[in-house]
């Protein structure tokens, strides 16, 4: 995105928040027609002395009566004022609410047939609503305000989009989120909304649900019965939501209790069972009333009767039949089965369904497959089931979708989804305690599928739910409508977010903060952070995620005494408590990593960063009591996720602080130095060398430390006056940094060598090498672009020089996307492979290299997954005036091979070249599209001294 783009979003976008949220909530990025001031022609849901009448058909659905009554209580929440609810026309007054549904409400039937409103447009479209003030519309009644519905759930979508913008938020239970207190609620004049859905089934999976959520539920609950699971229906409802995959570890949805089932269908949630549990019967009703094998090839007669059992349940439900086989528990098939026995298994299914709904064609029976782990195998080589059943797609399970449907496959009549993971257990290691799927990596995924059709069914796995909850209405709002939520809308969801929750005036920094703490979470996962993450002695990457995670702390801690106090409980849940929580597991692991190093290294003060250490364990622990002590203990057990100590991929017993070392200084006085770029040490070790390059880093340090206990004098002299020193003598009783630096006039081109003595107690003498290269400088003034320095050239993929767009599509920026800025990815999405490379899309950068030689170039690309069949993801790059290279970055990375393995638990790939550069110069970098779905964040070329480093250099100077 151009600077001056930016520049005018980052001014306009609050704006348009204060605007958007004044006195009132809005549903998200929606135009606001709730006003606090009366207005010529307004519906008075609340007046000065009055409220307004609500009406529904007493013949209309259970439901929609109930979502009628929850907008009466939001009224009453909100102003303190009751309205009432009448079932008869002639009851209405003034002002009314009017709600029902098309054919279900003889009221709306009578408004549309005298032309008084017109909902044609949503008419007879899944969850479509019509929302619309109309003046005189019955005698008596001045003004209304009209919700109709082409279903039950489109009308209590227009009943709850009322509720949210009259102040109450979809999270007033699930995240403490109180109401915005109105003398006064008018619905504005002209009102008119109608909105129907782009996926048809938009939902959830409440999963690996202990030991968090069951406890919770336990000393709530007793059991996951319909008084929890309403709660849960009325939260999907008001997110716009209507699926469900219920809790399944250790229950059973409709056997634990059989008015979940009843009170599912009444509120309109479409229920379905997860991906390996077929039939809509539970795995763990197997465990209950099964006879014999889970195994169809021995046991064929027992399975079918329980799955019979199980659709005539759930005949006259709203459901969707999941279909196929897989182990119990979750697990692959054992070794002998087979696709013709899969295929078997389905067409049996099939015929159950067909003896059940004797009375509807098993095309209109909704039926699902789910594509997940080895079972997308059996569908790639040959397995199929008819066009009605949807195939639900996966993604591996850490939020990378491994395939999505070609143009032929979108032809099925039963089309495609996603089954998408904010929460996993499994390998390469579990991820369940807190929040690590940052928006802009749903968005880039889900954008994909929806392009490619996959518009049936989106389902996440949200584990506990809690504390999920920003990934959720994301997802969940995506899934409304994708068309509408782009790219370069994400921070403005965030800010739109935070206004609802906590007012316009906090919503910029409080999505800078949720923003901020997603990203650092999505480059590693905390399960995954260790001591040797981060680099300690390259890039000062280590200090600078230190300072980064600190600073969103500071922030956060200030902008928490600015909250209000009725919405402290709220920004615990929702911002400060997961920017601290994650701060701290990081800021631990760093403290363990330095005092391990200082032990190996013998710095005097290795032990108090094993202190640190402690205290931040103990700081955690804290964190987690102080969660389940708010709002008198509401969400006790909901943090008991253990998240440090893992082992392998399975979370261990409970919180385990990590090995730290204990280092005894000796008591005496000792010096030692350790420099930047190394763990070495002196005396321990020589061929210290800091090493200089004008186009690079300015500043490089040393350390200058005790091994013992008694203080002690140093002096540094530099053997040349090009050698300069943020201090040359001091007293050390632990460590001092010292940052050395170079007065480049008085160096000629080239390299030139000095040291650096050291002068420390009795004996202690070191040397310490510096070396500083000097560029030809008729070179470096007619330098153009990313300049090399320090042995590479570093580029952010957004940084491009200029692109170019061929056949409408071009290389565009998803803000905030990776590790480290942005990303960059071909859109509009499509099925188009640019094979010649001359007539693709490019972003070209200008470059300038110092030396020349066979460099290696390194493209750091979100992890995706070859989602077209027979295809990996290319690009291809050429660096000057070469041939470009294609490039398939996922070349021998399929399965979950090692490859696999440290592309998710790094949160990228890496694509390799090999460019020869044979002058030194100016030059040009391109970066072609090949195949659709390729994403990159950063370029990095190698010219031979490249460093370790979990995220690699900081962008190179440009000039």
């Amino acid at each position: 995105m151009p600077a001056a783009i930016r520049s005018f979003l980052s001014t306009i976008i609050p704006l348009l928040l204060v605007l958007y949220t004044h006195s009132t909530m809005a549903s998200l990025g929606d135009t606001r027609y709730v006003s606090e001031k009366a207005k010529r022609g307004a519906v008075a849901l609340v007046g000065k002395n009055t409220t307004a009448t609500l009406y529904v058909d007493a013949a209309d659905h259970k439901g929609v009566i109930r979502a009628l009554g929850d907008l009466q209580t939001d009224i009453r929440r909100v102003s303190g004022k009751e309205a009432t609810v009448v079932h008869a026309a002639d009851g209405l007054g003034q002002n009314a609410v009017i709600a029902g549904t098309i054919g279900k409400s003889a009221l709306i039937d009578q408004l549309i047939a005298q032309g008084k409103i017109d909902p044609s447009v949503i008419t007879g479209k899944w969850d479509g609503f019509h929302l619309q003030t109309v003046k005189n519309p019955l005698p008596g009644v001045e003004q209304a305000l009209v919700i109709a519905g082409a279903d039950k759930r489109g009308t209590i979508y227009g009943i709850y989009d009322v509720s949210e913008q009259i102040g109450v938020s979809p999270w007033y239970y699930w995240a403490d989120v109180p109401e915005q207190k109105k003398s006064e609620i008018y619905i504005l004049k002209n009102t008119l909304k109608q909105e129907a859905p782009k996926v048809k089934y938009r939902g959830i999976f409440l999963n690996d649900e202990a030991p968090a959520l069951s406890s919770w539920v336990a000393e709530n609950h007793g059991n996951y019965n319909h008084e929890f699971y309403v709660k849960v229906f009325e939260l999907l409802l008001r997110l716009k939501a209507n699926f469900l995959w219920p809790a399944m570890w250790n229950n059973a949805f409709a056997d634990d209790d059989p008015q979940n089932m009843i009170l599912a269908d009444e509120y309109g949630i479409v229920m379905s069972t997860s991906h390996h549990e077929p039939m809509m019967r539970a795995d763990k009703e197997w465990n209950r009333y099964g006879e014999g094998h889970w195994d169809y090839a021995r046991n064929p007669e027992k399975l079918a009767d329980f799955w019979a059992d199980g659709a005539t349940r759930n005949k006259n439900y709203e459901s969707i039949y999941t279909l196929g086989m897989r182990g119990q528990e979750d697990t692959p098939m054992s070794e002998n089965e087979n696709i013709d026995l899969l295929e078997t298994i389905v067409n049996d299914q099939r015929k159950i369904l067909s003896g059940v709904f004797e009375d509807r064609d098993i095309s209109e029976v909704p039926q699902v497959w789910c594509l997940y782990k080895e079972v997308q195998s059996y569908y790639e080589n040959g397995m199929r089931t008819p066009d009605d059943v949807i195939l639900l797609w996966s993604d591996d399970n850490w939020g990378n979708i491994r395939r999505l449907p070609t143009p032929e496959e979108r032809k099925r009549s039963g089309g495609a989804g996603v089954y998408y993971h904010f929460d996993y257990v499994g390998g390469p290691r579990s991820y369940r305690w807190i929040n690590s799927t940052p928006i802009p990596k749903i968005w880039e995924q889900m954008n994909l599928a929806y392009e490619y059709e996959a518009n049936q069914i989106w389902i996440t796995n949200v584990g506990d739910l809690k504390p999920m909850e920003y990934p959720i209405e994301f997802f969940l709002t995506m899934a409304w409508d994708p068309e509408r939520w782009n790219q370069n809308r994400l921070q403005e969801f965030g800010q739109l977010w935070a206004a609802r929750e906590f007012g316009a005036e906090f919503a910029e920094e409080i999505e800078a903060l949720m923003t901020g703490y997603t990203r650092h979470s999505g480059r590693r996962k905390a399960e995954l952070m260790d001591a040797n993450t981060y680099s300690l002695v390259n890039y000062d990457e280590a200090d600078r995620i230190e300072a980064e995670l600190k600073d969103l702390v500071a922030r956060a801690e200030a902008l928490n005494k600015r909250i209000p106090a009725e919405k402290k409980d709220a920004f615990f849940q929702l911002v400060l408590h997961p920017v601290k929580a994650t701060a701290t597991v990081t800021l631990l692991h760093i403290a363990v990593a330095k005092n391990r190093l200082y032990a190996n290294q013998s710095r005097a003060d290795a032990n108090a960063y094993a202190e640190l250490a402690k205290q931040y364990f103990a700081d955690d622990a804290a964190l987690k009591q102080e969660y389940h002590s708010l709002n008198n203990g509401k969400w006790n057990h909901f943090m008991n996720q253990p998240h440090l100590g893992y082992t392998n991929w399975n979370n261990p017993e409970g919180d385990q602080l990590p090995v730290t070392y204990q280092y005894s200084p000796g008591t005496y006085a000792e010096m030692g130095i350790a420099i930047e770029g190394g763990e070495k040490v002196w005396p321990d070790a020589g061929g210290h060398n800091l090493k200089f390059d004008q186009n690079g880093k300015t500043q490089h340090w040393l350390d200058v430390y005790n091994r013992g206990t008694k203080a002690f004098n140093y002096t540094l002299t530099p053997s040349a006056d090009w050698i300069k020193l943020s201090s040359d003598n001091g007293n050390i009783e632990t460590a001092e940094r010292i940052l050395v630096s170079i007065d480049w006039s008085k160096l000629p081109e080239g390299a030139s060598e000095g040291r650096i003595q050291a002068k420390g107690p009795s004996w202690n003498r070191a040397h310490i090498k510096v070396t500083a290269f000097k560029p030809n400088q008729k070179l470096r003034k007619k330098a153009k672009g990313f300049l090399e320095a320090d042995g590479y050239i570093a580029i952010e993929a957004a940084s491009a020089s200029r692109g170019k767009a061929k056949n409408g599509i071009s290389w565009q920026e998803v803000p905030q996307h990776g590790r480290t800025r942005s990303s960059m990815t071909p859109l509009p999405i499509g099925d188009t492979s640019f094979e010649n490379v001359g007539d693709a899309p490019y972003l070209e950068y200008d470059l300038t290299f110092f030396h020349t030689g066979e460099f290696e170039l390194q493209a750091i690309l979100a992890p995706s997954w070859p989602f077209v069949p027979g295809r990996g993801l290319r690009y291809a790059v050429a660096i000057g005036d070469e041939e470009p290279q294609i490039v398939d970055f996922l070349a021998g990375m399929n399965g979950t091979d090692g490859g696999w393995n440290t592309s998710v638990m790094d949160g990228v790939r890496m694509g390799k070249s090999k460019h020869k550069i044979e002058k030194a110069g100016r030059t040009t970098l391109r970066f072609y599209m090949v195949d659709p779905g390729v994403t990159v964040q950063k370029l990095i070329v190698n010219t031979g001294g490249l460093l370790p480093s979990y995220l690699g250099p900081e962008e190179s100077p440009r000039k």
